[in-house]
């Protein structure tokens, strides 16, 4: 009987440590991606802030929840659509205010971070027959 609980509990031990390993893999992947910079989002407006990490693309930004294991980004929003609407300093960091397609959310970053968003927003190419 004692044996059986010691293989329960090196199992459990075993698959804890793989689950820390690949979590800890994961958030330093995407801590280290060109591009991406920490940032919390508050989809509701009612305070509660979710950590995450941003990451520019050509296209989109994609925003993954700092605690979880989905290979794919909890959100995405299309770089021509999305608009800073303000800006609020809030301790060392900027609450932004952003909205697309008739919907607003906050994100909580860096000024640094602050400063690349807008960059990369106003290098946003322009579509092709827009011009007159």
């Amino acid at each position: 009987m004692h044996g059986v609980v010691a293989i329960v509990t090196i199992g459990l031990v075993v698959v804890l440590v793989a689950f820390g390993a690949v979590a800890w893999s994961r958030t330093h992947t995407l801590d280290r991606r060109v591009g991406s910079f920490r940032c919390a989002v508050n989809r509701r407006g009612e305070g509660h802030w979710s950590p995450g990490v941003a990451q520019y693309g050509a296209e989109h930004l994609y925003w993954w929840r700092r605690h979880s294991l989905a290979p794919r980004p909890r959100l995405r929003w299309d770089r021509r659509a999305l608009s800073v609407v303000s800006r609020v300093p809030e301790g060392a960091d900027v609450v932004v205010t952003c909205s697309a397609a008739g919907r607003s959310w906050s994100l909580l970053m860096s000024p640094e971070a602050y400063a690349g968003l807008t960059s990369w927003l106003e290098a946003t190419p322009s579509r092709v027959g827009t011009v007159i």
